[in-house]
């Protein structure tokens, strides 16, 4: 016993609470679950038609669900209980990954039961974000959040390195295995979620059902900071990231199989996690602001790197620095908008932020998938990341405040528009 307390008290901090740690293991069995689909999703829609504009069309229809459903869903997650809303994203991916099982013990030979549940995984994820995002705040004090959103961010990047190796490796021996795998890891958040402790939300205050569902926008616009740093997080994953073509670039390009995709999709994540374990140990300590701009542009680079490359190491090595860059952006952005959006109104700033992400990734997707039917999947890529690096170069014009934007451990009442008479209905 002394020594399971001794070991309790060497984790962070935030770890430390019961509930914070089961929240971090929904987060964890989720993703890796996800990332592990999207591999086998992935190959065998690419195996159909041998078209990447198929890819694209799984990244759209993976993200209408999340833009068509972001207000509501935010609205739901400030009303009813975060961890009810968490639990019914659980349950409808559990049913995705036993509809996959039967479409694959069919043989998988036709695109639309891809596309149908596309679908409904991203209704889940139009649930699972702003739940994910209002949750760590009522779980962990204020001074905690940095640390907390940080091993949040390690959580998520540690299943995307998992993941899609673990993906790979399992597809070697049948569809049906990984997709029976995320299942049981569906379940497993499910459990967790059953056992996890949390307080009730915050009273909404008195509004019409309208202006609460607009809250959320309303808060970001009014906040220039953070409009700042979530379109540009936007802009750079959906102009630079690749990951929608990397089927394409395993098997045209880098000549690998399932196994080598698998650790095609790893790579981001290995050095997202590598950077993750940085700032949880010391926390982002130069300005935010220029610093954003810095991993962005690094981020850009990154990808014209791997759209180069014909090989794997090199490729490996690119897309890692891009997940280092990438986790530095995401840990500005995520703990930016936890710091200075009251309680009260984070589902509905979740869910927007929600489709901004969607927009970064599924979005992403459908354009990488366009980009690379016109051109070819290499000039696409080179052609993203240096967009991505124009782009950042110019946001310091376009959002001033987040080029001046100091440490995020100095955030607070100041730099909070709701103490500034913001509304936040």
């Amino acid at each position: 016993m002394l020594g399971v307390s001794g070991a309790r008290r060497r984790l962070p901090q935030a770890m430390q609470d019961r509930d914070f740690a089961l929240f971090i293991l929904v987060v964890l069995a989720m993703n890796l679950a996800s990332q592990m689909i999207a591999v086998a999703i992935g190959w065998q829609v690419y195996d159909i038609r041998h078209r990447a504009f198929d890819l694209g069309l799984i990244g759209l229809l993976e993200f209408a669900p999340v833009f068509l459903l972001a207000l509501p869903a935010g609205t739901l997650t400030d009303r009813v209980a975060r961890r009810l809303v968490l639990g019914i994203a659980a349950v409808l991916l559990v049913a995705v990954a036993a509809s996959l099982i039967v479409v694959s013990a069919a043989g998988a030979h036709e695109l639309w039961p891809f596309l149908a549940l596309a679908s409904a995984s991203g209704t889940a994820t139009a649930l699972f974000f702003p739940a994910t995002r209002a949750l760590p705040g009522m779980l962990v004090d204020r001074d905690l959040l940095p640390s907390a959103l940080a091993i949040r961010s390690v959580g998520a990047q540690t299943a995307m390195v998992a993941g899609p190796a673990l993906g790979g490796v399992l597809f070697t021996l049948s569809p049906e295995v990984v997709y029976g795998t995320a299942l049981g890891l569906f379940a497993l958040a499910v459990l967790a979620l059953a056992a996890m402790r949390v307080r009730a939300n915050p009273s909404l205050v008195a509004a019409s059902q309208l202006e609460r569902m607009l809250g959320g926008i309303r808060f970001i616009g009014r906040t220039p900071i953070l409009l700042g740093v979530i379109l540009l997080d936007l802009l750079a994953v959906l102009f630079g990231g690749a990951v929608a073509l990397l089927p394409v670039f395993a098997q045209t390009i880098l000549h690998t199989g399932p196994a080598g995709l698998g650790l095609l999709r790893s790579a981001p994540a290995v050095g997202a996690v590598a950077g993750g374990i940085l700032l949880i140990r010391r926390p982002l300590p130069t300005a935010a602001g220029p610093t954003m701009i810095f991993v962005v542009s690094l981020f850009g680079a990154s990808m014209i790197a791997f759209g180069l490359s014909h090989w794997m190491v090199l490729s490996l090595a690119a897309l890692a620095i891009s997940g280092a860059a990438d986790i530095v952006s995401v840990n500005i952005r995520t703990t930016t908008a936890t710091m200075i959006t009251p309680d009260e109104v984070r589902g509905r700033v979740g869910s927007v932020e929600a489709v901004f992400v969607g927009a970064s990734n599924q979005l992403g997707a459908f354009e990488s998938g366009t980009a690379a039917a016109l051109l070819g999947a290499v000039p696409a890529v080179v052609a993203g990341g240096a967009v991505t690096i124009l782009i950042a170069l110019g946001w310091t014009r376009l959002f001033p405040d987040l080029a001046k934007l100091g440490r995020l451990s100095e955030l607070g009442a100041a730099d909070d528009p709701a103490a500034q008479g913001v509304s936040v209905a």
